[in-house]
């Protein structure tokens, strides 16, 4: 079973060596003490959200690609496939009621406080592509 720590230490490690960087460097640059570098490059420490963000920042390299890494290591360890988080779409958009002309909802005065202004996505079938000149 492949651990958080290790999968994060996997991925922090590849980043650097792909740079072509050393332990030194990075810990410098991240002012986290090379043993510590070290230990969390190997799984052995767990690293909080402010230490990965300032190893990132180091490394040049956004913490969610280091988290999307992890996240796909750790399922191809356990045999998962990842999927595309769903998309809700709140009930309210499905069942919206015709639009209200921008005058007639001036004519209102104010809107309560607990009002809800949905605005539908558009659907993909509706969008047409124009072609820049």
């Amino acid at each position: 079973m492949t651990l958080l720590r290790e999968a994060i230490g996997e991925s922090l490690r590849r980043a650097r060596t792909a740079q072509s960087r050393t332990l030194r460097e990075v810990s410098t640059s991240a002012r986290v003490s090379l043993g510590y570098l070290s230990e969390v490059e190997r799984g052995r420490k767990e690293a909080s959200s402010e230490l990965l963000a300032a190893i990132c920042e180091a490394l040049d390299v956004p913490l969610s690609q280091v988290l999307i890494d992890v996240g796909e290591a750790m399922a191809d360890a356990h045999g998962d496939t990842v999927r595309e988080p769903a998309r809700e779409v709140p009930a309210e958009a499905e069942t919206a009621a015709e639009p209200v002309p921008v005058d007639a909802v001036a004519s209102l005065g104010s809107i309560a406080g607990d009002t809800r202004i949905v605005i539908p996505a558009p659907r993909a079938e509706k969008l047409v592509l124009v072609q820049a000149k």
